[in-house]
């Protein structure tokens, strides 16, 4: 079995790799011509849309605080759910939800290394 050591060095030579492929392929882009022309007719058409988004979204202030509102409580429930199940999990018991369906659910437990 490799390390984790190992493991980690060759995911970052794959992530370097598709680096220099993304990089080679957006220096081609930019010099192509008709890309170019399409780019620049494609920021005339988002400014246009985001004016048009500014006014409605002034018509619906309300519901769009509602909606952080919404977002706040969604993440601290989601946070106080994970903490739950976590706490049940180390207890040994089994851990499942159920919705409105009947469908089951179960915790998928995942691992991410965070730059230090």
């Amino acid at each position: 079995m490799q390390s984790i050591q190992e493991i980690f060095n060759r995911i970052q030579e794959i992530k370097q790799k598709q680096k220099d492929i993304k990089s080679a392929y957006r220096e081609a882009l930019t010099g192509n011509q008709e890309y170019k022309e399409i780019e620049e007719k494609l920021k005339s058409l988002r400014a246009r849309k985001k004016t048009i988004e500014v006014a409605v979204r002034a018509d619906f202030s309300g519901e769009f605080t509602k909606l952080d509102d919404f977002k706040i409580d969604l993440a601290s429930d989601m946070e106080l759910l994970t903490d739950a199940a976590l706490t049940k999990m180390m207890k040994g018991e089994t851990v499942e939800v159920e919705d409105q369906y009947h469908n089951t659910y179960q915790p998928q437990w995942n691992v991410r290394f965070k730059k230090t």
